[in-house]
């Protein structure tokens, strides 16, 4: 779609808040007029970044969602760790859990690179790989000042639906 068609069909909805995402925005040059263009029209704009690219093209009122890649997703390797140094406050960060090591890691990384930072930091149960409960727990045994978030979508419309 044309930047002009997708701004009318976000125009189309009473909503003023967009969120952009899926597969990874930040390579697709578009997208940022297209986030230009939306927070000149008065929309508050987020968006979800797999954290590999660097965030510091994306306009700074864009709440990004950074994505912190576990070990058992065998992109850690991927991940752009300058991109914590530049995430503004109003940005979070985000880990999809996947086993009891992968909370290990994530811990750690929190407690070394994220604790003393003001951001949000999101701890997510890889759908079909962790029980939601589990993780949970650990994070309420430890205390761990993160927030559990599910994958809402997967539960709506099930973790195959792209684009619902």
């Amino acid at each position: 779609m044309e930047l002009g068609e997708v701004l009318g069909e976000v125009g189309r909805h009473p909503a003023k808040l967009v969120e952009i995402t899926g597969g990874e925005p930040l390579e697709q040059e578009e997208v940022y007029p297209l986030m230009t263009s939306l927070l000149d029209s008065g929309y508050t704009v987020m968006l979800e970044t797999g954290g590999h690219v660097r965030i510091d093209r994306v306009p700074a009122p864009v709440i990004k969602i950074i994505d912190i890649k576990c070990p058992d997703s065998h992109e850690g390797h991927t991940v752009c760790w300058e991109n914590i140094d530049l995430a503004s406050p109003h940005d979070e960060f985000k880990f999809v859990v996947a086993s009891p090591g992968d909370y290990a890691w994530s811990k750690r990384i929190w407690s070394e690179r994220l604790s003393g930072r003001p951001n949000t930091v999101l701890f997510s149960p890889s759908h079909e790989d962790l029980a939601p409960a589990d993780l949970a727990r650990w994070i309420l045994d430890d205390g761990l000042p993160v927030r559990l978030q599910l994958q809402i979508h997967k539960y709506i419309w099930g973790p195959e639906v792209r684009g619902a």
